[in-house]
């Protein structure tokens, strides 16, 4: 099997850094040596078949996106991006691992759902992935199914208390599903917005003319998302299941989440780059002179982008250092403008949901250590360890320790990355929902379970080259 060694560079971690090289033989690291270490009784670097130089470069554990959703029906059409396609972005990005959502709707059968998630999947990833299960309907068959998912190495699955008539669940089915998540200790993950109240507020918007993407913003309220985080929260309470609370981007929602923390009870939360960085009256409320008041539609998703006024962005920003929020993950469900986002021309309810971010979030963290808003073990803990962590596969991935997967990003400090359609992006969408955003670093190498798959601004992985990860279960619960 080939060996490399990465030396030079400053290995970085959830917990500290320090200067070290690693050592790689096939897939696995088996060594974390001081500089120059004679300790195994040879000349490293002339008895390895690849030495890699990291001087004044970070080498962290590759980026674990833990929130995609790759080829997702969504609103009549499907999310642009395919296993191949997405995954490949993610290396770009310095990401080596994500956690995609098998999906099961109402009248479906779990195991049917995950078998066609398989088949998408299947020998088309440029890097490692796993599966969290959509329960789009809670019912006698799929509550049969749940426990068994765990010997899938599936030990997450995801409730909806938006989207009625498609994912939706009442409180009821999600009382019922957590009781089965307290019996198994699968993570229970919560779209927390309430769907019915969110409808009727569309619906008068729409009939009072008020069309725009802006409104998608205005129907999907602040307090409809704060009231859902607290009735999952309760509802967990009840139960004594854990609840992971996704794409959180109310700070009245973080503040919920919060006082649960408080209690001492097993409740966490996500939040995204888009609820960092965009917002209501800059994104959604943006005009041009190609799409006119159209231009919004870039960035509708859901939860939606908040009202920077009233500070959400901030406040993020905030519960990532105060571990109120432990986790940035993407929810990358990209659509192109044209034949896709467009069907919802005429009435924003029809827009498809999703922003693509994949190829985006290690740089984009990475610049909040530039501005001062995270430490840089921070950054780590936060897009890798944690994810590892929360989803069951700590000690294979997230970390640079001996026996974990050779999955490591060397990152250049002293790199820029412009980011922009035609710059930065490699993602199959027609535009970019990050344009002109400047990032103060640069993802210079990614390996892969020992494979260098990025380099120098080439790509030398294959599709393929990814293999499923089966999960254990969390590893993050108190």
């Amino acid at each position: 099997m080939a060996t490399t060694l990465i030396r030079g560079g400053t290995v970085v971690s959830a917990t500290g850094r320090a200067s070290a090289d690693v050592l790689i033989d096939g897939e696995t690291i088996v060594a974390v040596l001081a500089p120059g270490s004679a300790l195994l009784g040879t000349d490293i670097a002339a008895s390895v078949d690849t030495v890699i130089d990291a001087t004044g470069k970070y080498v962290i554990p590759g980026g674990i996106d833990a929130h995609t959703h790759m080829q997702l029906p969504f609103g009549g059409t499907a999310a642009s991006d395919t296993f191949e396609t997405g995954t490949r972005a993610a290396a770009w990005g310095g990401t080596t691992t994500i956690v995609d959502f098998a999906v099961q709707r109402t009248g479906e059968r779990v195991e049917e759902g995950l078998a066609h998630w398989h088949e998408l999947a299947d020998g088309q990833c440029a890097i490692d992935y796993g599966f969290h299960q959509i329960i789009g309907g809670v019912d006698e068959q799929s509550l049969i199914a749940l426990p068994k998912l765990v010997d899938e190495g599936i030990t997450s699955f995801k409730l909806f208390m938006a989207y009625p008539g498609v994912f939706y669940s009442d409180d009821g089915q999600v009382l019922q599903a957590m009781q089965s998540s307290a019996a198994t200790g699968m993570l229970t993950m919560m779209h927390a917005e309430n769907g019915p109240a969110i409808d009727v507020l569309a619906a008068q918007l729409a009939d009072a003319g008020k069309k725009a993407p802006y409104y998608h913003g205005i129907a999907r309220a602040w307090q409809l998302e704060e009231e859902a985080t607290h009735r999952a929260i309760m509802l967990a309470n009840v139960t004594g299941a854990p609840l992971y609370v996704v794409h959180v981007s109310a700070k009245q929602a973080v503040q919920q989440l919060a006082w649960a923390r408080d209690q001492g009870w097993n409740v966490f939360g996500e939040t995204c780059p888009q609820y960092l960085y965009l917002s209501l009256e800059e994104q959604l409320g943006a005009f041009s002179r190609e799409w006119g008041q159209f231009e919004g539609a870039k960035w509708v998703c859901s939860t939606p982008l908040r009202s920077r006024a009233e500070g959400h962005q901030d406040h993020m920003w905030q519960a990532l250092r105060t571990n109120d929020l432990q986790m940035v993950s993407t929810d990358h469900c990209p659509f192109c403008m044209k034949g896709q986002k467009e069907l919802g021309r005429d009435d924003f309810r029809a827009i498809p949901n999703g922003i693509g971010s994949i190829e985006h979030r290690m740089d984009l963290m990475y610049q909040g250590v530039v501005t001062g808003k995270l430490t840089l073990e921070r950054w780590v803990e936060l897009t890798s360890t944690t994810p590892a962590r929360m989803f069951g596969m700590y000690g294979r991935k997230g970390v640079i320790q001996p026996g974990a997967d050779g999955d490591i990003v060397i990152y250049d400090p002293n790199g820029h990355t412009s980011i922009g359609y035609g710059k930065t992006h490699h993602m199959n969408m027609d535009y970019s929902a990050w344009e002109g955003f400047e990032v103060d670093g640069h993802v210079d190498t990614v390996l892969s379970r020992g494979k260098v798959i990025v380099d120098d601004g080439r790509y030398l992985g294959t599709k393929g080259d990814g293999r499923f990860v089966r999960r254990g279960l969390s590893q993050y619960l108190s």
